[in-house]
């Protein structure tokens, strides 16, 4: 059996003034970085528009304030997916009645 060795880095995020190390393999390198900046985008306009001033408060906030997009989109993606779905058999099922008039009539 072949053993494996996993490589991971260091990456260094900043979040309002404040520094963390970051384990993770090279290739999820540059999402990391860019979901560190996210982040700290939106915990620094949380801050400029609320009055509370602690990181830990401003992180739940931010936090729950992403989850509830996430989950915002994935109920869009499965409504979507739910309309392409009765698109697809409406489609299918014209179709069929296409090949089946066309049958009779050879």
């Amino acid at each position: 059996m072949t053993e494996q060795i996993n490589t991971y880095e260091t990456v260094a995020l900043r979040l309002l003034e404040r520094e963390f190390l970051v384990s993770c393999a090279p290739d999820e390198r540059d999402s990391l970085v860019a979901a560190g900046k996210h982040l700290d985008h939106d915990l620094r306009e949380l801050r400029a528009r609320s009055k509370t001033a602690g990181f830990d408060r401003l992180l739940v906030l931010t936090a729950i304030n992403m989850t509830h997009e996430l989950l915002s989109l994935r109920e869009d993606c499965e409504h979507d997916a739910q309309n392409l779905s009765r698109h697809i058999a409406l489609l299918r099922h014209k179709l069929e009645t296409v090949l089946d008039a066309k049958t009779k009539l050879d």
